[in-house]
């Protein structure tokens, strides 16, 4: 399963940095831009204060593609 976000563009629909969104939710730069370029797991809680930011929820922020859960 793949995990997509749109965390890129809502970040820069709102004129946010990084840095100035890392500070919103308690993270660092580094790990914005890791959730950005997809190499980073997200927690259920990060996930939840990144969607609050942006007033949208989890499942519109951070798309999962693949395989259905219990597939195998």
């Amino acid at each position: 399963m793949v995990m997509m976000n749109i965390v890129k563009d809502l970040r820069e629909e709102m004129g946010l940095s990084q840095k100035e969104l890392g500070n919103l939710v308690g993270v660092s730069r580094q790990t914005i831009n890791k959730i950005e370029v997809l190499n980073s797991n997200v927690s259920v809680k990060l996930a939840y204060r990144i969607s609050q930011v942006f007033g949208r929820t989890i499942e519109e922020v951070f798309i999962f593609k693949g395989e259905e859960p219990g597939a195998e």
